[in-house]
């Protein structure tokens, strides 16, 4: 019998590589690849919540999963407690398992507004809304944070206070604020979190390969490891493959399935334009001639884009059959 990695609160986690979440990327056509193809928990793209309280019905699709991606995490973002716990209310009656409250997002929109890692400047709040959520809701409450500010590296601090006020679990990208994703993961701050809370916690950042995987969870100890953009090209790593050694045929399989549910879910032009970032990953065209890029950016009519990526697929494998190590 398959033993759990880890449980969050009582639920069972049976992996230790999870598909990070990222606005604009784990929507569920490219969720729902990457958990069939090995990703242990399914975090949504982070949903506002002062947009669920005022016009939920806006926001409700980003909430889509299917009962296959269990666990599912519902992330929401912003600063007032009480504000949070309104919307935490409403989106644990469609049923997800856990709601993880986002303190790492950098970009200035969010974090200048005191919410995502803006979040981390107020611990008194961290704390606020965590025993304010754990006390009302039924559901396992996490947080996902990052190192904190250059000028207010408080992430023990704050991973603390979380636990204290109950949350269950702890993902921590071992970078700052100012440096988005440049420079180098702190892996050491990691461990310093694994080593100081006794709930599970999730490394974050610089795993790009497979073998990065395990490398983290030696280096730092944690329970799993959470991939963001190294699987925005290569999904295959949760099924332990690096890109370089996923067969061409299954690239070409995998985009075309992507595809067929971005359509699927969007419709037909929503879903061929919001189709075209993945599509510039899958076939790694940042190495290639600006032609070909130009021509997936194109607009063209409904039909014509699942041939055109099929057809400049197979003329990249021809000429270079292995896509190389830096598809990320």
């Amino acid at each position: 019998m398959v033993q759990p990695c880890f449980f969050v609160r009582e639920i069972p986690v049976y992996g230790d590589a999870i598909l990070a979440p990222m606005d604009g990327y784990s929507d569920w056509p490219f969720r729902s690849i990457c958990r069939a193809l090995g990703s242990a928990m399914s975090y949504t793209e982070f949903v506002k919540a002062e947009d669920i309280v005022k016009n939920f019905r806006r926001v409700r699709a980003k909430l889509t999963y299917e009962e296959c991606e269990r666990p599912v995490v519902f992330q929401i973002y912003g600063d007032e407690p009480s504000t949070l716990l309104e919307a935490a209310r409403i989106v644990q009656d469609l049923g997800p398992d856990i709601i993880d409250i986002n303190m790492g997002c950098p970009a200035k929109s969010i974090a200048h507004r005191g919410c995502g890692v803006g979040l981390m400047r107020t611990p008194h709040k961290v704390g606020q809304i965590f025993g304010l959520l754990t006390t009302h809701l039924r559901v396992p409450v996490t947080g996902k944070m990052r190192l904190g500010w250059d000028d207010c590296l408080n992430y023990k601090e704050i991973a603390k206070i979380a636990e204290e006020n109950g949350a269950a679990l702890i993902a921590i990208h071992g970078r700052t604020k100012q440096q988005g994703y440049s420079g180098q993961a702190n892996w050491q701050a990691i461990a310093e979190v694994k080593a100081l809370v006794k709930i599970p916690v999730i490394g974050n950042g610089d795993v790009r390969q497979v073998q990065d995987i395990q490398r983290m969870k030696e280096m730092t100890g944690c329970d799993a490891v959470m991939i963001g953009r190294g699987a925005i090209a290569n999904p295959w790593i949760f099924a332990g493959l690096n890109r370089a050694e996923v067969p061409p045929a299954q690239v070409q399989a995998t985009m075309r399935q992507h595809l067929e549910r971005n359509i699927a879910f969007y419709g037909p032009e929503d879903g061929e334009r919001l189709f075209r970032k993945h599509a510039m990953q899958y076939l790694g065209l940042q190495r290639f001639d600006r032609e070909a890029r130009k021509a997936i950016l194109k607009q063209r009519p409904s039909g014509e884009f699942a041939r055109l990526l099929e057809q400049i697929h197979a003329e990249l494998t021809l000429t270079d059959p292995s896509p190389g190590p830096h598809q990320y």
